[in-house]
């Protein structure tokens, strides 16, 4: 579905990503891991279009969409939320949801059939349809958050840090939440610093180091590897 091939990307003089390689096959989800600073986001970035790679490409179903821009990146079915959710605080969740399918907004017949389908995922959102985005609680927050990028009807959709600031336990559900979304069908890829909880979903994985990919596998081969474990999963 995705690949990123000999990636090199950086912001003005500065290089940032050397030669990335990156495959996500359709129905799988797939984890980049790395430390703050190892060119996750940037990854993102590329892949999304708000980045233009000074070498190699990003082809999505085979076509090339490197060049494209960031709103037809979307329409062709990538979806990325973002990290720390940016939900709209002072807009209802229902209308924060109604945003997420701002690109199919004249089919309200599709709007209705997403719509009872993330509810479905996560039917603790049903309840808080009319409350503000703002009052929510943290993991209440991150579920909208997956629940809006559901609704633009990703073919693809991408989590950037989904665990960051969340409590252990928070993480845990978040991590549920992930788990149903892939269990629905969805192709997911998680860029994510918590490796033990990105590779408990994963099917495959990537170590990202100083922008470049230094180990690639299996999730159970990367949660057994005495690099992974020793600087990753000491803790």
């Amino acid at each position: 579905m995705l690949t990123v091939e000999g990636v090199h990307a950086g912001y003005d003089s500065v290089p940032v990503l050397f030669g990335i390689d990156i495959e996500v096959k359709e129905g799988e989800v797939v984890a980049l891991l790395g430390a703050n600073g190892a060119g996750k986001s940037t990854v993102l970035r590329v892949i999304t279009g708000l980045l233009h790679p000074t070498a190699g490409s990003v082809r999505f179903r085979g076509e090339p969409i490197h060049r494209l821009p960031a709103h037809e990146i979307v329409r062709r079915g990538i979806v990325c939320v973002p990290q720390r959710r940016r939900i709209f605080g002072g807009l209802t969740a229902r209308e924060n949801l109604e945003l997420g399918a701002f690109a199919h907004r004249r089919d309200r017949e599709a709007f209705r059939q997403n719509l009872q389908m993330v509810l479905r995922l996560f039917p603790h959102l049903e309840g808080r349809l009319n409350q503000l985005g703002g009052t929510l609680s943290g993991g209440e927050q991150q579920m909208l958050a997956f629940a809006r990028g559901l609704m633009a009807q990703p073919q693809l959709l991408m989590l950037d840090e989904p665990s960051l600031g969340l409590a252990p336990k928070m993480v845990a559900e978040v991590y549920a939440d992930i788990r149903r979304v892939a269990q629905a069908g969805k192709t997911v890829f998680i860029v994510e610093q918590n490796a033990r909880a990105a590779l408990s979903v994963a099917h495959r994985g990537y170590v990202l180091e100083n922008g470049k990919v230094v180990l690639q596998g299996l999730s159970r081969d990367l949660i057994n590897n005495d690099y992974v474990r020793r600087t990753y999963l000491a803790a």
